[in-house]
């Protein structure tokens, strides 16, 4: 690694240059007023992104940490209402968006589950307050200031799990003393409509009011209707100075995701073949696109086996739907003192889940409540001597109430929990200013969370006992359909406790068995983490630094509702990193490059497999070690006043040192794309997929995006296009052949025409020009092994109109 290091700094050196904070391609972005002096005084040049990604307002070329940066005119012009579009706009995210919330991972460091047992691996911040749920990320993008994500471990500044990186979304503020708004109206294929206002209305001149809302409706991107969209979303906010050194704002949220929502389609289907002993991929006979409840795809469904029942699933008789409410208020008090800024950010969020999905091609109904609230406080100081600081705590706490119930055809689960956090975290950080041009920083960060956890699960499953040919042959057992409770079945449940029943239908013995099994929980566990940051800064010239830091991240360990993976650790990465940013030509042209190491260790890896007892549920486990290295270079060049170059190269190199687990033994061997070998002893099979690459980890991402703006008297006509190739990789936990993603290109054109002011705008885009829907997400149905994935947007296209006053 040393000698890895060193060749990185040698060409961070050569190549001066970056936080690699960048804009999405083409657009204005966020203009700094020292720069913007200097810009003036040097002739056209490209614009500063301003970013408090360090708890300080700084340009984002004097920000020491790798960052990526999207200004929230770009995002409204791209049209991005939901999480997963950033992985256009950042080579090293990828979001995964599925039935129930979004599965972020940066540079393949995230996990493949959203339930309330596990937490992210990105802290996602809004307003400057962690939010605890990847369900509660939907509904904030509109009227946006900025989007920053900072990739890798966020171990001092930030709150709650951020071994990946976070992103921090920022709505734009109240603007005391001023009056002013914007609106935008676009329509679009897929009857897809996107409307967004913002009005800034002032109270005297150091108040103001600030309202603003978005709706988006669209139908789905499947044939069956679902992968549709219907947001409404509010927000208000008042801001007013109460003295010359006392600012306070208040903010309120709401949003509701309604419609279908997202869904998976069917890729094809796995037979274990006993003379080779391997399993045999068929791939479906109907189009992944169609979804899971098209008359053809339902044709295919009723051909796979329902695994232990011993005859063919039924068809999927549910019809999905999810109506999620959340809410949110939050508060930023600041006293500013000769000596300092005191911060103090009060928060609330509350979400309400009420949902029905085709998840992974079978039926999970799931009425849950998520409370957070947290209060962080934080005191700045400048160039106290030679030190600027930054000390605060932390407190947060969330409760979660979920009652699920899954069906997977042959097994149901009914399970209902609840889950309490509360950490603890108090932080600080220290900059030194050896000299005008060095500086040395420390930080460091005490977490300690303590979780409980208490649930009941019920568990039902269907077993054939007749055999035909030695195979499991039951055509007339019934299925598990969705229900609520076990009550709500069509046929007896056992109670609690009783022997294996036989499964009559109208009173005739099917040949099947129902064998039911409780288990209740009640935990508590305490994790305890000091984290750091150390870091060295040096202005090579007036606009190129070169830095190199060490900082470590840790996410608390968990539970897990499944026999013999009860708890589990947490996890920690340590992340090196050098890098160097700079300008060049009269701040015309800005090249940056980053090397990073990060080691991970004790890794938390999410998945659905049988536990010790059999039964098929969603574990937690701590299963791997990796090593993730690499090289981000991006550019951009303002080639001629109205020209804009940009580009971004991020090279990947993601490997699992160690990557082990255990999978019951029931009668074959498990569905992997790794090594598996039986320990009879056990009765058991260990699975081994060290040297397979990080998942959502491809090795070369590439953007590259141009702008030309052509004066037309007083109006601008802009043409701008942008493409990104994001290569293969893997986007499921079996690494199976088929859940590796082949390498693509997605491009996207927009031409816009309006006065040079900016009051309005008119434009017509179109977005992933060559219709490649390849899969964005993939998982195997336990019981059938089936294999289902979400598929990328196919082309869409339309105008849109905007002003602002």
């Amino acid at each position: 690694m040393r000698e890895w290091l060193v060749t990185t700094v040698a060409s961070a050196c050569l190549m001066p240059g970056i936080a690699l904070a960048q804009a999405a391609p083409g657009e204005a972005i966020i203009r700094d007023p020292a720069s913007a002096e200097e810009s003036a005084n040097n002739g056209a040049g490209l614009e500063e992104i301003i970013v408090t990604a360090q708890r300080r307002v700084e340009s984002s070329q004097r920000a020491a940490v790798a960052i990526n940066v999207v200004d929230g005119a770009a995002l409204l012009k791209a049209g991005v209402t939901q999480a997963d579009r950033l992985n256009e706009q950042v080579p090293a995210l990828s979001i995964q968006p599925t039935s129930t919330g979004n599965l972020i991972f940066i540079r393949g460091v995230g996990n493949f589950t959203l339930t309330q047992n596990s937490d992210p691996a990105t802290a996602f911040n809004y307003d400057g307050v962690y939010v605890g749920r990847p369900t509660g990320t939907v509904g904030v993008f509109y009227d946006l200031e900025r989007v920053e994500v900072l990739k890798g471990p966020q171990g001092t500044l930030y709150g709650r799990n951020a071994t990946g990186g976070a992103i921090n979304v920022i709505p734009t503020q109240p603007k005391p003393g001023e009056f002013s708004g914007h609106g935008s109206l676009s329509y679009g294929n897929y009857d897809s409509l996107i409307a967004e206002a913002a009005v800034n209305i002032p109270m005297g001149d150091d108040g103001a009011l600030r309202i603003s809302g978005m709706r988006s409706k669209r139908d789905g991107y499947n044939r069956d209707g679902t992968s549709d969209e219907d947001i409404a979303a509010l927000r208000v906010q008042l801001k007013a100075r109460l003295a010359p050194n006392l600012t306070v704002r208040l903010a309120a949220d709401h949003a509701n995701l309604g419609g279908v929502g997202t869904s998976v389609g069917y890729d094809g289907s796995y037979a274990y073949n006993p003379p080779s002993g391997k399993y045999v991929f068929r791939p479906a006979s109907v189009p992944a696109s169609d979804g899971v409840l098209t008359p053809l795809a339902q044709a295919y469904r009723i051909t796979n086996s329902a695994g232990p029942a011993g005859r063919k699933l039924d068809p999927l008789a549910i019809t999905p739907y999810q109506n999620n409410h959340f809410y949110g208020a939050n508060g930023l008090i600041e006293w500013t003192t000769p000596i300092g800024t005191l911060s103090v950010i009060p928060a609330w969020r509350y979400s309400k889940l009420d949902y029905l999905a085709t998840s992974g091609a079978f039926g999970a109904l799931q009425h849950e409540t998520d409370e957070q609230y947290s209060l962080e406080a934080r005191f700045s100081g400048n160039r106290v001597g030679r030190i600027d600081y930054t000390i605060g705590a932390l407190y947060y706490h969330e409760e979660i109430l979920a009652d699920i119930a899954l069906s997977t055809s042959a097994s149901a689960v009914f399970s209902n929990a609840r889950y309490v956090t509360a950490s603890i975290a108090p932080f600080g950080r220290l900059t030194l200013h050896l000299d005008d041009r060095v500086r040395l920083v420390g930080g460091i960060r005490y977490t300690e969370d303590r979780k409980r956890f208490a649930g009941t699960t019920i568990s039902g499953a269907i077993v054939c006992q007749l055999r035909v040919g030695g195979v499991p042959t039951c055509p007339n057992a019934p299925l598990f359909p969705v229900a609520e409770s076990p009550a709500q079945l069509p046929f007896p449940f056992p109670a609690a406790g009783s022997p294996p029943a036989p499964l009559r239908v109208g009173g005739v013995p099917t040949g099947a068995l129902l064998i039911r099994a409780d288990r209740n929980d009640n935990q508590r566990l305490t994790n305890r983490r000091a984290t750091y940051r150390g870091a060295i800064e040096f202005d090579l010239a007036t606009q190129s630094m070169l830095y190199a830091s060490v900082e470590t991240g840790y996410r608390s360990g968990g539970f897990s509702a499944a026999t013999g993976f009860e708890t589990y650790d947490p996890e920690f990465i340590t992340a090196y990193t050098v890098g160097s940013k700079n300008r060049f030509f009269d701040n015309r042209v800005q090249l940056n490059i980053e090397g990073f190491w990060w080691e991970y260790k004790d890794q938390q890896v999410s998945s659905v497999r049988p536990d010790l007892s059999g039964r098929i549920t969603n574990i937690t486990q701590n299963i791997g070690q990796s090593r993730i290295r690499g090289i981000e270079v991006e550019a951009r060049v303002l080639a001629t006043p109205t020209t804009l170059i940009s580009g971004d190269v991020q090279y990947l190199d993601s490997r699992n040192k160690s990557f082990t687990y255990v999978n019951q033994n029931n009668g074959v061997p498990p569905l992997t794309g790794c090594v598996s070998k039986l320990d009879t002893a056990a009765n058991r099979y260990d699975v081994d997929c060290a040297g397979k690459p990080g998942f959502n980890s491809p090795k070369w991402t590439f953007n590259i995006a141009a702008q030309q703006t052509v004066h037309i008297g007083d109006f601008d006509l802009v043409a701008s296009a942008d493409t990104q190739y994001r290569g293969s990789r893997y986007l499921g936990f079996l690494y199976l052949p088929e859940q590796r993603a082949p390498g693509v290109w997605r491009s996207n054109a927009q031409v816009s025409f309006g006065p040079a002011d900016g009051k309005w705008s008119m434009a017509a885009f179109v977005r992933n020009i060559e219709n490649n829907r390849t899969p964005v997400y993939s998982a195997t149905q336990p019981i059938a092994n089936i294999l289902v994935s979400t598929r990328a947007a196919p082309r869409t296209y339309g105008a849109r109109a905007a002003f602002k006053f």
